[in-house]
């Protein structure tokens, strides 16, 4: 059996939004205190301007360290684990209470379509006291799959 061979394919900012929008499973690195990371497997999307948006509560401690520290990076991966995945680090905005409201519909939209009662929905993000993670990316590695280098591609196991 031929043997996967590991591939990147560098993308500008369109292509990037591209391959991210589709893409709801995503892991936010934030910075501790300490200067350690803070991993957060979240569910994201892209919104109308282009930046990843993740839904979360003020009280988590991703919302605290982006506060403090709003550079943070974002692994995006493809359903299937051994599948395309891209590094995209950028700058985070925090949103709370009603400033967040309208940006929590343009949240639900890019990742599930239209809900079947935009005021129910209004009012739950505002009973939940739901935050937001508005992250405008600045660099981003290039899209890539593992496997094997190509040097081993042609080698028996």
């Amino acid at each position: 059996m031929p043997r996967t061979i590991a591939t990147t394919t560098d993308v500008d900012r369109d292509a990037l939004l591209d391959f991210v929008r589709p893409r709801h499973n995503l892991v936010l690195i934030t910075s501790r205190k300490d200067g350690h990371p803070q991993a957060s497997p979240v569910t994201g999307g892209v919104d109308q301007e282009g930046r990843i948006v993740i839904s979360t509560y003020p009280d988590r401690a991703k919302t605290h360290n982006a506060r403090r520290e709003p550079e943070v990076s974002i692994l995006v991966t493809s359903d299937d684990f051994g599948d395309a995945w891209v590094q995209v680090d950028g700058s985070c905005e925090v949103l709370d209470g009603e400033e967040a409201i309208e940006p929590l519909v343009d949240y639900f939209r890019c990742i599930s379509g239209e809900h079947p009662d935009w005021d129910e929905y209004r009012q739950a993000m505002r009973d939940q006291g739901k935050s937001l993670l508005r992250i405008t990316p600045t660099r981003w590695s290039p899209v890539a799959t593992g496997g094997f280098p190509p040097r081993l591609a042609d080698q028996d196991d």
